[in-house]
């Protein structure tokens, strides 16, 4: 059996895709052109190009989706007494922002079947202290988003659309991040789409809220330029920003991510698109293995197919879901990982007196997931190595050729 990581085959990669030489061309033009290096006419391009493409009312380039989620829970005007719906089965850059505000983190649990938050998974955690809910589109569904928002506008609450994992992907024929009060978008080194290894956008529906976004995303100046007298009166960088009980911060993003970011959306609906062919080939190359359960589709939700999460059911073998990983890697050469750790079980939460929740379906996925290798980039080989070597696997766990981790 081997007992190293030299031995992996299909390996879980540390980016989602490779760049075109147009692309990259596209960065080096860029690096040869900006001035100033960061908040010139590439962010601009990229943010209106942004705005269009998600049918968005406002966007922010932003250094990070976590810098998105920063900024929302700010614009949110979260105070101690406030409580924020949020799924536990999520990034912990979802959480953790609304919680350096002070506010009560309440969890919501998710869907057995989406795997995601619906209004009947959040209603009941409805109070009237609530003041936001946030929805995670998480490995790229769109969650039913409908019924949330009526929720949300009964209730007067505002809604944060997590939308780290679902870029490009629509609901009903609305954009995800178009939908809510805020969408967060990440262009991490992982993702559909990426900026260099970094970098997120920040969509906003109100203008009055829009118009906070540029001093809180750059310590509070509105730019080099300015409706004043003289630019240099004060001082050239001036501190234009002044609002009670918002403190701004530095989420800028640099303008040669800026250009890749614009000019990756041309090419996004052909990597959703490809992305979803493959999910197709995965899912119907198991159609007789129901140890693997994958996520269910709702009408209406797209899929951006980031992540390939599936909830194994092999128990009735013998087999926990740590002995199939084991077997997977170490006989067979795929790298399959666990992911997203329920929120309330660290003790960063549980000290900040976010320890308890009751989420049984939460519990249950991620106790039994298994997250695939499927970065977009993976060769032919490689993806059909996957599909065989995993069936070789389930049928080794079929035929009691395992042994317990």
């Amino acid at each position: 059996m081997p007992n190293n990581i030299s031995d992996i085959k299909v390996p879980w990669s540390g980016r989602g895709l490779t760049y075109t030489e147009e692309e990259i061309a596209t960065v080096v033009e860029a690096m040869r052109a900006a001035d100033p290096l960061t908040q010139g006419h590439y962010q601009s391009e990229f943010e209106d190009r942004f705005k269009t493409y998600t049918q968005a009312n406002h966007a922010f380039a932003v250094s990070s989706c976590t810098a998105a989620l920063e900024l929302s829970a700010l614009l949110c005007d979260l105070g101690p007494d406030d409580e924020v719906i949020l799924p536990a089965h999520t990034f912990a850059a979802t959480a953790i922002p609304f919680a350096r505000t002070g506010a009560k983190l309440v969890w919501a649990d998710i869907d057995s079947d989406t795997r995601v938050v619906t209004v009947d998974t959040i209603h009941p955690l409805i109070t009237d202290n609530t003041k936001v809910i946030i929805v995670v589109h998480l490995y790229g569904l769109m969650c039913d988003m409908d019924p949330i928002m009526d929720l949300a506008k009964i209730h007067n609450v505002l809604v944060v659309e997590d939308a780290a994992q679902a870029v490009g992907v629509s609901y009903k024929g609305r954009q995800a991040g178009s939908i809510g009060d805020f969408g967060c978008f990440s262009f991490h080194t992982h993702k559909n789409i990426s900026t260099l290894g970094e970098g997120g956008m920040l969509t906003v529906k109100s203008d009055e809220h829009a118009k906070l976004v540029p001093g809180l995303r750059h310590n509070g100046m509105r730019g080099y330029e300015g409706d004043r007298p003289h630019y240099w009166v004060p001082a050239m960088s001036n501190v234009d920003f002044d609002v009670d009980g918002l403190w701004p911060y530095n989420f800028c993003i640099g303008e040669v991510q800026c250009a890749l970011g614009s000019k990756l959306l041309d090419r996004l609906k052909t990597i959703n698109a490809d992305r979803k062919t493959r999910a197709d080939r995965f899912i119907e190359a198991f159609r007789d293995y129901p140890e693997l359960e994958f996520q269910k589709i709702p009408k209406d939700c797209e899929h951006a197919w980031h992540l390939m999460a599936v909830r194994y059911n092999g128990a009735q073998f013998g087999a926990t879901r740590d002995d199939f990983l084991s077997l997977l890697a170490y006989t067979h050469g795929i790298k399959a990982v666990v992911q997203y750790h329920p929120l309330y079980r660290y003790p960063l939460f549980e000290k900040a007196g976010f320890g308890k929740a009751d989420c049984p379906n939460t519990e249950n996925f991620f106790d039994n997931m298994v997250s695939f290798p499927f970065q977009h980039w993976m060769s032919e080989k490689e993806f059909t190595d996957m599909i065989n070597l995993t069936r070789r696997a389930l049928d080794d766990i079929r035929n009691g050729n395992f042994t317990h981790d």
